[in-house]
């Protein structure tokens, strides 16, 4: 297929998206919505809650309540210009090959793709050198293509295939086996939440974590045998803790790791030698400190923060594990290490040096042999390998330049591309720049700003301001259709790198003034967009300095924090958010808690709130709650609507149809494009 490339300098949007902000002929009103006396007493205080039967998902005047905010929504965004014209600008950035990171068992290459006439990612199998063979296509199991698969795991032989199924954006899973060679299904396990599947050497057994209402327990299942199956680990774990399986790459050794929350300061790891039947024994399990293994050979390699706050890489010999015989063998420095993996008989260390990537390769015993090189400035997916194969994969790409797949030979340091998205867009009309700006407290903070080169920055730019800030997670400059095409229509893009913690949002309030303060944008040309942790951030961004912002995009968010440890499996994130029983951590939550936080008559930005039945891991309740409470009391104008986009198939963990990515995106940008006057 041929690149077909768009001129970014000096575009311009057709006449019929210019809409002036005076509001509508007939402004449509939001659905009226019961509010009820409800309150609770926390620890003395009295909290309203005016919106919890909201919180009942199932119940018919919730469903209609959701129907009604539906109809409003697309009231408002369906009669406004240009959709036809977004619609296809985002069909060319969104229906392109989409190719995942190829992983390799017994020499064979395992990826997914989606090709630009598909709805969803089928999975591959490369022999060798050999043309690419089906193994799963998912666009018969659902007539709206709502149905995803996605490779969970494959035997070391590559002849065991473990996948899963999932149903729009839910968590849960239904895994399924198949005979590679034969493509015939073998058996399948229940729909669960999963978090690691393990096919052993012989393919005889399989290791899984899976939920129960307990907390998470390890199983092994005997292919072939009916349940119940054998429960190996996890008594008197309760559901706020996280359990993974994995094995060693020759199937030999079992690995268990036990997090302490998703924002885990401490874990646990647990080993077993499958070969000799040894029991499983504990690695480490009483340090304050988070370790993540992976094992190669004999040696499992661990990465750790114990004694190195940047961390460092430790090796233990797993035929005798005592701590004491422990070896240092990458130590820490000035650079975060982020991610450690291992192929080719090398360890591959990634670091983030002011949230810039790099990658080096180590011997086993620490020797560095090189750095792998890339591109720019961007985002770096690790290294992906086997121990035992000598080639290994990774991921590049930036703002506005597509997602590249290079294929590494470990022994030369050489590679080559091995898949490139053939997006159209003009990569280098797009300048990526990194800035930093002060904080409340001072503290230096990074953030990377991206927009057509040559744009005028007069203060008036419409900008889009983003970020996560939580879980230690860090965000760098990735490829999406949504910032490329901001940026093509003329905007700027910003990614701020907030701090892990600081659910105040005082690293991202002063993003925002930062770029106000430098001529990127004014309050009146400046959204903010979230998603999950980022929709919280949103949320108290908006209601502690409403003032700031024009637009909010708050995406399946986080926002009553009094309860949301409550409801699914959100008491994974106590140790990141703490909890409101805890009468200190109380406190501190309900000062920033946005939806304890909205008051009435203040002139809120325009919110399109983001959410559906199908995420079954932030609660939609959230977005519920809020929208209806900000509606009551909002004081700004009709032009400045709070809207709801209720969908019964989205969910946290993708899984959508491109075509209704096509569609969110669209009305997504229509709603932007509206509020700060793109045209």
């Amino acid at each position: 297929m041929r690149l077909r490339r768009l001129v970014l300098a000096g575009a311009a949007l057709p006449a019929a998206l210019v809409l002036g902000r005076s509001g509508r002929a007939a402004d449509p009103r939001p659905p009226d919505t019961r509010a009820t006396e409800t309150a609770d007493t926390l620890h003395g205080v009295t909290v309203l809650d005016p919106y919890r039967w909201l919180e009942d998902q199932a119940a018919p005047e919730t469903r209609a309540w959701i129907d009604s905010e539906n109809t409003y929504t697309e009231a408002v965004i369906g009669g406004l210009p240009g959709k036809e014209r977004i619609e296809l600008r985002l069909t060319e950035l969104i229906k392109v090959d989409v190719v995942s990171v190829p992983f390799v068992r017994g020499g064979r290459f395992f990826y997914s793709k989606r090709a630009p006439d598909q709805e969803q990612a089928i999975l591959y199998i490369r022999k060798g050198e050999g043309a690419a063979e089906v193994l799963v296509d998912p666009h018969g199991l659902s007539a709206e293509h709502a149905i995803s698969a996605n490779f969970q795991d494959v035997s070391p032989d590559g002849r065991l295939l473990a996948y899963g199924l999932r149903q729009g954006g839910q968590d849960e899973v239904e895994v399924r086996l198949m005979d590679v060679d034969s493509r015939r299904e073998v058996e399948s396990l229940p729909k669960a939440r999963y978090s690691g599947i393990a096919i052993g050497a012989d393919k005889a057994s399989v290791y899984y974590s899976r939920l129960t209402p307990e907390g998470p327990r390890v199983y092994r299942h005997r292919v072939g045998s009916a349940p119940p199956d054998e429960e190996l680990f996890g008594k008197g774990y309760g559901p706020e803790k996280i359990i993974g399986v994995d094995l060693s790459g020759d199937g030999r050794y079992l690995l268990v790791t036990v997090l302490h929350g998703s924002a885990a300061l401490k874990t646990e790891l647990y080993a077993q030698d499958l070969a000799k039947g040894t029991p499983l024994r504990p690695i480490v399990n009483d340090l304050d400190a988070v370790f993540t293994g992976t094992i190669g050979g004999d040696t499992l390699f661990l990465k750790t923060n114990w004694n190195a706050p940047n961390s460092r890489v430790m090796a233990v010999d797993l035929r005798d594990p005592a701590r004491d015989r422990w070896r240092e063998v990458v130590p820490e420095g000035k650079s975060v290490i982020s991610a450690l993996s291992i192929a080719g008989g090398q360890l591959f260390v990634s670091r983030l040096q002011d949230v810039q990537p790099k990658i080096q390769a180590y011997t086993p015993s620490g020797t560095l042999v090189r750095e792998v090189p890339l591109p720019g400035i961007g985002s770096a997916g690790a290294i992906a390998g086997d121990w035992d194969f000598g080639e290994a994969f990774f991921s590049f790409s930036s703002f506005a330049q597509p997602p590249t797949i290079y294929r590494y030979r470990v022994a030369t340091g050489a590679d080559d591309v091995w898949a490139r998205a053939d997006v159209p867009v003009q990569s280098e009309a797009v300048e990526v720049r990194q800035v930093f700006y002060p904080s409340k407290d001072g503290t230096r903070v990074p953030m990377f700003v991206a927009h057509r080169k040559g744009l005028a920055l007069d203060g008036k730019r419409p900008t889009l301001l983003t970020a996560y800030g939580g879980f230690n997670q860090a965000q760098l400059p990735a490829f999406s259709a949504r910032a490329a095409f901001w940026i093509e229509n003329g905007g700027v893009y910003a990614l701020a790198n907030l701090r892990g913690g600081g659910e105040y949002g005082d690293d991202f309030i002063a993003a925002a003034e930062w770029l106000v303060a430098n001529t990127y944008a004014s309050p009146d040309t400046l959204a903010i967009s979230g998603g999950s942790n980022g929709g919280l951030l949103v949320g108290a961004a908006m209601t502690q300095r409403p003032e700031l912002f024009r637009a909010v995009v708050c995406s399946y968010p986080l926002l009553d924090m009094l309860r949301y440890h409550r409801f699914f499996v959100a008491r994974y994130w106590v140790p990141e958010y703490g909890s409101a029983d805890d009468p200190g951590q109380f406190a501190v939550l309900r000062a920033y808690s946005p939806y304890h936080n909205v008051r009435k008559g203040v002139r809120y930005p325009a919110v399109l709130f983001i959410s559906g039945d199908g995420d079954t891991r932030v609660a939609p309740l959230h977005a519920r709650k809020m929208a209806a409470l900000m509606q009551a009391v909002t004081g700004s104008p009709a032009e400045r609507p709070v809207l709801l986009h209720y969908d019964t198939r989205a969910g946290h963990s993708g899984g959508l149809p491109a075509s209704k990515q096509i569609e969110d995106l669209t009305q997504e940008m229509r709603f932007l494009f509206w509020q700060l006057g793109v045209g």
